[in-house]
Formats: structure tokens, C-alpha cells, sequence
């Protein structure tokens, strides 16, 4: 019988909050009760913002909250040459393009369209769709700005991805905390436009690493945060086309603020370090996150 296995998965870009002890208690609860596994990830790709002091923080605060998880730990950042794998693959079958256009080129781009009465489409998030300009450059071209270093991402053409996988495409989401049971929801992801899947400098972006991550290591059970439910559409897709596994996921509850949003690392929301020194004790954290 395979063990179901589950995974935490913190950036070391801030300290970590009582969001992401929920999160990681949460997995932690679900893989006993299931006899299952636990494994801890390092998304550490953006070498720019994710620190080693903030990585030790990570693991003081998790030791210190109980949590036990299966070694070794893995780290993004030293499996780029796997990242670049995948990527080369979704190059290779023409399913990705460079894009050039600076944030301040779209910014323009959109606002000229926009004054002429174009409605622009805007992603989940409220970000708008990157224009569709660098998909018409010929491959000449292309390969001209990159040989003169100009800066790009790489560009999932989602359109040319969907039509790859040649069929509706969904995944199966628990509904409750007890992982009892499921119901199938549809993916989604030309909601999302054409999403960054690598930028020149770093072969990778949290959709292409988290997908290759979870296949590799055979994650059976995603459990994370709601404000991930519509990227697993883009997630999917990343999955079919490159033929890895799918798994089935928990998008949970997330723990606001005394204002009613979203806790945040950039902010220094509840972070647990400064509850662990101002005497508070994890169980206390167990009860402020509702188990």
C-alpha cells in the first residue's frame, strides 16, 4: 500500500506567521491521521529575497510548533538543472516564448489599449494579461534580442498548452479538513493569461518548480492555502503537458488579520518568532489557529 504523503513548503523571504503554522499543523495532523508522510520543502528560487537567516528561522519556528517531517529537506535553489529540464522541454515543443516587454512597456501597451476602449482581461489576482505582441515575433527576431541580452521571461502560451492537452482539464479537490471527501473542479487556466514559467537569470517560477517538485517527490496530497485555489488551474495544465502525476488537493482556510485580510510575511504579521519571545506557547498557537 503507498503511504499518502503530504508537504510544507515555506519561502525564507520573511518570517513565518501564524498562517503558515496553521498550514503546517494542519499537514502535520493530516499525515498521522493517515499514517502518511510529512516532508518539508525550501522554495527558495528567488535567490534575490530568500535568505539562510530566514531559512533557520523557518526551522526554529517549525521545531519549535512540534512539527516533525522526513529528511533530507529539499531546497529549490539546487535543483535548477531539473527546473531547466523541464523548461527545455516546453521550448522544444513550442509551448512557451520569450517576452520582452518591460513591466512599464505592458503598463503603456494596456492603458493605449484601454483609452481606445478595449477592455483588458485581468487574472484572479487583478494583474492584467500579458499583451500577446511577442508571440508574433519571428524566430529570427527572437533569437536576435536574446543574443544581444536583452531581458525576458519565458511566457507559457497557454493557448497552444490547452490545445496540447487536447482535453477539459480538472482536479480533485477535498472539501473539508478531514480530507473525506472530494469533488472534481474545473481548471481554469487561461484566467490566468500567459504566466511567467522561467525568466532568463533563474530557469524556473513557482509554477514550473512546484509542479516538477511534487511529481519528484511524489506528493499524493496538496494542503495549502485558499489563496492558491485558482493558480492550481495553471498547475494542472503545467502537469498535463509535461506528463507528471497529478495530486489531489486541500486549498484551506486562510487566518486574516484583525482587519480582515490576509496575513503577511512583508508586513510582519503575527510572526511566530515575536509570539515565541513574548512567552506565548505552541499550544496557544494550536488554539489561536482554531484546532
Amino acid at each position: 500500500m503507498t503511504l499518502l504523503t503530504f508537504r510544507f513548503a515555506p519561502s525564507p523571504n520573511g518570517e513565518l506567521h501564524l498562517g503558515h503554522a496553521y498550514s503546517a499543523l494542519l499537514n502535520q495532523k493530516l499525515a498521522k491521521a493517515t499514517a502518511g508522510r510529512l516532508l518539508l520543502r525550501i522554495e527558495d528560487i528567488d535567490t534575490t529575497r530568500c535568505t539562510p537567516e530566514f531559512e533557520a528561522g523557518i526551522f526554529r519556528d517549525l521545531r519549535w510548533l512540534g512539527l516533525d517531517w522526513e529528511e533530507p529537506v529539499r531546497r529549490q535553489s539546487e535543483h535548477f538543472d531539473v527546473y531547466e529540464a523541464a523548461l527545455d522541454r516546453l521550448i522544444r515543443e513550442e509551448l512557451v516564448y520569450p517576452a520582452f516587454m518591460s513591466r512599464g512597456d505592458i503598463r503603456a501597451f494596456i492603458a493605449d489599449s484601454e483609452k481606445r476602449g478595449r477592455h483588458w482581461p485581468r487574472d484572479p489576482d487583478g494583474v492584467p494579461h500579458y499583451p500577446a505582441q511577442d508571440k508574433a515575433l519571428p524566430i529570427k527576431e527572437r533569437k536576435r534580442r536574446i543574443a544581444d541580452n536583452a531581458p525576458f521571461a519565458w511566457r507559457l502560451d497557454v493557448e497552444a498548452a490547452v490545445a496540447r492537452a487536447g482535453k477539459p482539464l480538472a482536479w480533485a479537490e477535498f472539501t473539508d479538513e478531514t480530507l473525506g471527501a472530494m469533488r472534481p473542479v474545473e481548471a481554469r487556466p487561461r484566467d490566468w493569461g500567459d504566466v511567467i514559467v522561467a525568466r532568463r537569470e533563474i530557469p524556473t517560477s513557482y509554477h514550473l518548480a512546484v509542479v516538477v517538485d511534487d511529481a519528484l517527490q511524489g506528493i499524493s496530497r496538496v494542503v495549502r492555502g485558499q489563496d492558491l485555489f485558482s493558480a492550481t488551474g495553471v498547475q494542472r495544465l503545467l502537469q498535463e503537458v509535461l506528463g507528471l502525476p497529478q495530486s489531489s488537493y486541500f486549498h484551506h482556510r486562510l487566518i486574516l488579520g484583525p482587519d480582515g485580510r490576509k496575513l503577511s510575511k512583508s508586513l510582519g504579521d503575527s510572526g511566530l518568532a515575536a509570539l515565541r519571545e513574548a512567552g506565548v506557547q505552541p499550544n496557544e498557537i494550536s488554539r489561536l489557529v482554531g484546532f
